[in-house]
């Protein structure tokens, strides 16, 4: 298979179906200057292949653009919030081909421990449970598993703390949320805290002591979202020298799955 480009396509590719739906979403070039050489498409490209990939910026094939190029496009879309806009926009746009208002009235809150690498950045901490020095994900996703909001934060903050930073921009973010499931990490002075600042009903769902396999209730849907982001080999651990880079890659990977659906639903 080849791109519109003539060159082999790597699986992390957009289709054109994709491209139709990403591209308004993606800033033009500068009108300014010289006229840009590289197509936005490319550069897309080259961040999913190092987001699927795993591999250093400096390593990218030499048949898509320079990595400075497609890093500096990565980076300026992250300071300016155009990756945190892109996977807004096509999460309130497939909730909507599922039928869903395009606002979750309820969701899940929880954490992920994640490893982290032998690289620069002072963001980690010591994990008491794990027993490692690391960093945690926080996400709150709504009842399709779908990303409400991230914080990538040291090891070190306990859940409940987290959970606040995690929640940090105020209800007004969540116009229609209700009810929110954690499990017993946050119960006490979180749930408290939910209660007083957002009036949002929270749901403890406690770990059953079973011998055998349960799955637990409304946990399983977040710890499926964690999976999600797992499957792309840069977020299989953090690389990350900071932690809004490692939100920016959550970001784009989840774009990147739900651009998968919809392409798929509106075609």
């Amino acid at each position: 298979m080849l791109t519109h480009r003539n060159r082999p396509a790597y699986p992390s590719d957009v289709t054109d179906a994709q491209w139709a739906i990403l591209e308004p979403l993606v800033p033009k070039p500068s009108t300014e200057g010289r006229p840009a050489e590289i197509e936005r498409r490319e550069i897309i490209n080259g961040i999913l292949y190092i987001l699927r990939s795993g591999e250093p910026w400096r390593m990218m094939p030499h048949d898509l653009p320079n990595w400075q190029t497609v890093y500096q496009c990565f980076r300026d879309w992250k300071l300016d919030g155009t990756w945190e806009r892109i996977h807004s926009h096509l999460r309130k746009r497939l909730r909507q081909e599922l039928g869903r208002d395009e606002d979750p009235s309820a969701g899940s809150i929880d954490s992920q421990t994640i490893q982290t690498s032998a690289v620069r950045g002072g963001e980690r901490g010591y994990d008491a449970g794990k027993k490692k020095v690391r960093r945690k994900r926080h996400l709150l996703v709504d009842t399709e598993g779908f990303v409400q909001a991230v914080r990538v934060h040291a090891a070190d903050i306990q859940d409940r703390d987290g959970g606040r930073l995690l929640l940090a921009d105020g209800p007004n973010r969540y116009p229609r949320m209700k009810h929110v499931w954690v499990d017993s990490a946050y119960a006490g002075t979180f749930a408290d805290w939910i209660n007083e600042h957002f009036a949002w009903s929270v749901q403890v769902i406690k770990l059953r002591t079973a011998h055998c396999f349960q799955v637990q209730p409304r946990r399983w849907v977040v710890e499926r979202t964690f999976s999600w982001i797992s499957r792309c080999r840069r977020l299989s651990r953090d690389f990350e020298g900071r932690c809004d880079t490692s939100e920016a890659f959550i970001h784009v990977a989840l774009s990147r799955l739900m651009l998968a659906r919809l392409s798929k639903l509106t075609g």
